[in-house]
């Protein structure tokens, strides 16, 4: 049987063996890189902001950062192109350690958990007292959110020349949870000092006026605001990803989408109670596996004092939110 090819044939040529070249595990340095953080995300690509001059930077993830997310807040090392030049791009080959994660889940048993902003110290729950209408289970659970991922909550109530605000706050006085009230052409100082000097993500419902507090603390930020559906009493979403920006005279302020979903299916009964110091030494002697809620047998906290009642009650609402899809 005589071959196919002749030895003057390229066919016959033995053909390279595939992984000829050693694999390594040593990966570069990258000692020249050069921090930033990056202020919003937009279909792969990452808008980072340099802190020394404020440089805006475009920049892709690196490959051996694998499937780890980058979010807004983030903190940064780039190489490559950092110059901010049309058409330059840098690379995020490193995320430093998130100090706080503000995170979600699509849903209460969807175990996967999306997070939406890194490195924030506030979260401001943002919610119209009219038009459209206040929905507490959602307050509820933004706020357990807040807890669990150690931020600070701030309750901000819009459009109080529509409605009393003594009603909503009346649910949340017992956690102690700070709040402002601001209505339409009021004066925003109050609000602006708030957030002085702090990394603060604006959360709620669309229509809520999130982007016309974003526009009054910045003026030049431009953002798009919607109007609230006179039929179905929700708002349009006008804020499509988050965006990272500075406040005059300090701080930071991240403008997110309109919610309409906030799972909790990442948060631990156990973790959340301990945000509430006083509640969480009733716990000490709970039995194992005690979720706190009502209905639990020898749960610590049905044996709290006059005083506490009220906050127990809250705090067990809380807990309920984290099960209830009415919101």
């Amino acid at each position: 049987m005589t071959n196919r090819y002749d030895e003057n044939d390229p066919e016959s040529y033995e053909r390279p063996r595939r992984r000829t070249r050693p694999r390594t595990k040593d990966r570069p340095a990258h000692l020249d890189a050069v921090p930033a953080v990056v202020i919003t995300v937009d279909r792969g690509r990452y808008t980072c902001l340099m802190p020394d001059d404020g440089r805006i930077v475009t920049a892709m993830k690196s490959r051996p950062l694998g499937r780890k997310g980058v979010v807004v807040g983030d903190r940064v090392r780039l190489v490559g192109d950092s110059s901010g030049d049309d058409g330059s791009l840098a690379r995020i080959v490193r995320v430093d350690e998130r100090e706080t994660v503000l995170r979600r889940t699509a849903d209460d048993d969807d175990p996967v958990e999306r997070v939406i902003v890194a490195n924030a110290q506030q979260l401001v729950v943002v919610t119209a007292l009219a038009d459209p209408e206040p929905r507490p289970r959602l307050i509820d659970r933004a706020l357990v959110a807040a807890y669990d991922a150690g931020m600070d909550p701030l309750l901000c109530l819009t459009k109080a020349d529509l409605a009393d605000p003594e009603t909503l706050l009346s649910i949340y006085r017992p956690l102690g949870v700070p709040y402002i009230v601001t209505e339409r052409g009021a004066n925003i100082e109050e609000l602006r000092d708030l957030l002085a000097d702090r990394t603060s993500v604006l959360l709620g419902h669309s229509g809520v006026g999130k982007s016309t507090l974003v526009n009054a603390l910045v003026p030049d930020a431009n953002r798009e605001i919607g109007v609230v559906n006179t039929v179905t009493g929700r708002g349009r979403h006008t804020s499509v990803s988050a965006l990272m920006l500075p406040l005059p005279g300090g701080g930071w302020i991240v403008d997110t989408p309109g919610i309409r979903s906030f799972g909790l299916a990442h948060v631990d009964p156990n973790k959340l109670i301990e945000a509430f110091d006083d509640l969480a030494e009733l716990t000490l002697e709970c039995p194992r596996g005690c979720t706190h809620g009502d209905g639990e047998p020898e749960c610590g906290l049905d044996n709290a004092p006059p005083g506490l009642v009220d906050r127990v009650v809250s705090f067990r609402r809380l807990l309920a939110s984290r099960e209830s899809t009415d919101y």
